[in-house]
């Protein structure tokens, strides 16, 4: 009986005794995916906003350096040279001696390659025997002419005399005058020879190859123990040519200008050309003239343009740029303020001229700015930009002051 008491007692509810404690574990669920969703939210806005627009970017140019000389057209071309020479021989023969090398000023008629002359001083010596051999014959001859002439005159004065028969006396002038003949004849086969070693001496001296004009060597074509001819033969075993030499003060540039904007050049008309090489070197030009023929698949006209610098940086076949300009740059002139900059760099904010500044760790600034004249595909900025300073080319609409870039210089 206690047994079943006690169980029935157990089952009695105690009203007096306090709540059992409550479970915490859904509400820190609950606040975790709140605060998942309040950082995610707070990371996506800050990355979002700091992450790197792609845009070009390039330097504003101060115009104090004459760059602010208008320029009407732009283009491209190269250095090319009006005097240039490949040197060959005037004869086939074999190469005894080389005496230039790449990059040796020569002088005109300097000795560039000697040939082997054996063949040529065989023939000289021949014509100088063949023209003694005739003047031998002159000397011989004159002395025949000489008693000839003595005898004959004798016998016309015995002849009137009667002591000789008249037939002796013409068989006696038919000798003088033929002896005159050969004498002239003599005369005639000496000049021939006189001639015939004149020739051969040139072809002595052919076999030296000289600089027909001042130059620099860009090219040693042969070496010797080659055979060289003026002309292409024997294949791939001849060579043409000793060497190629260029007259550095005959360069000039030629460029290609379209059919569409050839109207815009004139002769006469200032240039200033930039080598691709020395891209801060500014050499002034001017055009020399504007050739009278169109390439029709690139639809280009060809300009020649004269440079009027001379410097050892300049060699042929280096590629140029070349600005046509409104008018030559005057050094008197005051420096004139501002930069230049593209045109495209230049937008509308808040109903201003405006544009975008590169500053530190690639924050753009968005600053006011004056902007002056057109400059071919440039505008002048008078105020707001300083010369060196990095602006952005065709910012998007969306880009604002302090967003952050990745520049691609242009």
């Amino acid at each position: 009986m206690n047994s079943s008491a006690d169980l029935l007692k157990s089952l009695k509810i105690d009203r007096s005794a306090p709540p059992p404690p409550t479970s915490r574990k859904g509400l820190w669920i609950g606040l975790g995916v709140a605060a998942a969703v309040v950082l995610g939210a707070g990371g996506w806005f800050l990355l979002g906003r700091d992450s790197a627009v792609q845009v070009e970017t390039t330097s504003a140019v101060s115009l104090a350096s004459g760059a602010g000389n208008a320029s009407v057209l732009d283009a491209s071309g190269y250095v090319v040279a009006r005097r240039m020479a490949t040197v060959s021989s005037k004869i086939t023969g074999r190469v005894r001696e080389v005496l230039i090398e790449e990059g040796q000023r020569v002088e005109e008629g300097q000795v560039m390659a000697t040939l082997d002359p054996i063949d040529a001083d065989a023939q000289r010596d021949l014509s100088a025997a063949q023209l003694a051999a005739a003047q031998s014959q002159i000397v011989g001859t004159q002395a025949q002419l000489k008693e000839a002439e003595a005898n004959a005159a004798r016998l016309g004065a015995l002849v009137g005399q009667k002591l000789v028969s008249r037939a002796q006396f013409e068989q006696a002038v038919a000798q003088r005058d033929a002896l005159r003949a050969q004498v002239a004849t003599a005369q005639r086969n000496a000049q021939v020879a006189r001639s015939s070693l004149a020739i051969a001496s040139n072809g002595v001296d052919n076999t030296v190859v000289r600089a027909p004009f001042a130059g620099v060597v860009i090219a040693k074509a042969a070496q010797p123990g080659e055979i060289v001819s003026p002309l292409s033969a024997g294949g791939g075993f001849t060579r043409t040519g000793i060497g190629t030499i260029v007259d550095m003060d005959s360069l000039e540039v030629e460029v290609d200008v379209g059919e569409a904007y050839i109207g815009r050049v004139k002769p006469k008309m200032p240039v200033e050309a930039t080598l691709n090489s020395y891209p801060d070197w500014k050499i002034p030009a001017e055009v020399i003239a504007i050739i009278p023929t169109a390439d029709r698949g690139k639809a280009t006209v060809k300009v020649r343009v004269a440079l009027k610098a001379r410097d050892g940086r300049i060699v042929p076949d280096m590629g140029v740029t070349v600005s046509f300009l409104e008018k030559a740059a005057d050094a008197t002139a005051e420096p004139k303020r501002g930069v230049r900059v593209p045109a495209r760099a230049i937008v509308q904010r808040d109903g201003g001229d405006a544009a975008f500044v590169v500053g530190a760790e690639d924050i753009v600034e968005l600053r006011k700015v004056q902007v002056g004249g057109a400059l071919g595909e440039d505008r002048e900025v008078s105020s707001g930009l300083a010369p060196g300073e990095t602006v952005v080319i065709a910012p998007p609409a969306t880009l604002a002051d302090g967003d952050r870039i990745a520049t691609k210089t242009e």
